[in-house]
């Protein structure tokens, strides 16, 4: 990160991850509102693992690029083995992407084995991933008490969201409202980290009273006074609100919008191994009961069968 396609990539990449969430499980829960149980992530239907792959795709591009590509000699570490104080943030921001790749990874894994504790194992990891967002972030090595801080806070509070909505995913499943609100604020992270690419690295769109300073390697907002970086503070708040409320509008339009689509047409189709497992040995299960009839019970219920036949023919 710390540069405006730093932000913007990863952004993109959490926004498209939200909406495909937040699309999914809306239509998961209009066609089965009785039965809506929650889903850690959604296979395609060409690819099983699109959603996964790209995320390890993207993960993977994050950490060669904070590691390997964008350091000066194109490596992290100093000649004398050590890691420089301007690459510190580097280190940081792979981590964060080396946590979601786990994620993915293990998702993957754990699809292919079907453990009784699928679905709980991949909830537990992706709020793993977030937590350790939560906690780089909060103990960033970059300025906080700046225009970059003020954003960085903002984005700790969808992040913290994303993290407590994921817990509660372990527990109550059913819960639709509870995917909806991690999936708007997984969206609402792309979202703000793509605004944070465009507003703290582009000149133009710079608060009126503060400049791009040469820091340590990277370029960082200051302003000039305490009344310049009160003012572009306060435009950050205003800027989250704004945004806050286009989300909220643009969330429920589309939940009103699927509804009207979809209700009314067939039940929506389990489409993890999990549930299918389950499905197969359900009917298992009813096919061996109807094998273990007694003799006795099945004689009995011809004998049933033909006293009913003599009696409607004797009327």
């Amino acid at each position: 990160m710390g540069t405006l396609v730093g932000h913007v990539a990863p952004g993109f990449g959490f926004l498209v991850i939200g909406l495909w969430h937040l699309l999914n499980h809306i239509k998961l829960h209009v066609q089965n509102p009785k039965t809506y149980q929650s889903l850690p992530w959604f296979p395609s239907t060409k690819i099983r693992y699109l959603e996964l792959f790209l995320i390890m795709v993207g993960c993977t591009m994050s950490i060669a690029m904070e590691l390997f590509i964008g350091p000066d000699r194109h490596q992290p570490f100093d000649t004398d083995g050590t890691i420089p104080s301007n690459h510190l943030h580097n280190f940081e921001h792979s981590l964060i992407s080396m946590t979601f790749l786990v994620y993915a990874a293990f998702a993957i894994i754990l699809d292919k084995f079907i453990p009784k504790a699928q679905y709980e194992l991949t909830q537990l990891l992706a709020s793993i991933a977030f937590g350790q967002q939560l906690l780089l972030f909060h103990l960033h090595s970059a300025d906080h008490m700046g225009i970059e801080g003020q954003y960085h806070m903002l984005l700790q509070i969808l992040v913290l969201i994303s993290l407590i909505t994921t817990l509660m995913g372990i527990c109550y499943k059913n819960s639709f409202i509870v995917s909806f609100i991690r999936s708007i604020s997984i969206l609402f992270q792309g979202l703000w980290l793509m605004i944070m690419g465009f507003m703290l690295w582009t000149k133009s769109l710079i608060s009126k009273g503060c400049f791009l300073n040469l820091e340590e390697g990277h370029q960082v907002v200051r302003c000039n006074g305490d009344e310049a970086l009160d003012r572009a503070k306060s435009l950050v708040n205003i800027q989250f609100s704004w945004y806050l409320i286009c989300v909220t509008i643009f969330a429920i339009s589309l939940y009103i919008a699927m509804h009207k689509i979809c209700e009314g047409r067939i039940e929506y189709q389990p489409i993890t191994k999990y549930d299918q497992y389950q499905e197969q040995t359900s009917e298992q299960d009813i096919e061996a009961q109807k094998k273990t009839v007694k003799p006795d019970e099945s004689r009995s219920f011809l004998l049933m069968e033909k006293s009913f036949a003599s009696n409607n023919m004797e009327r």
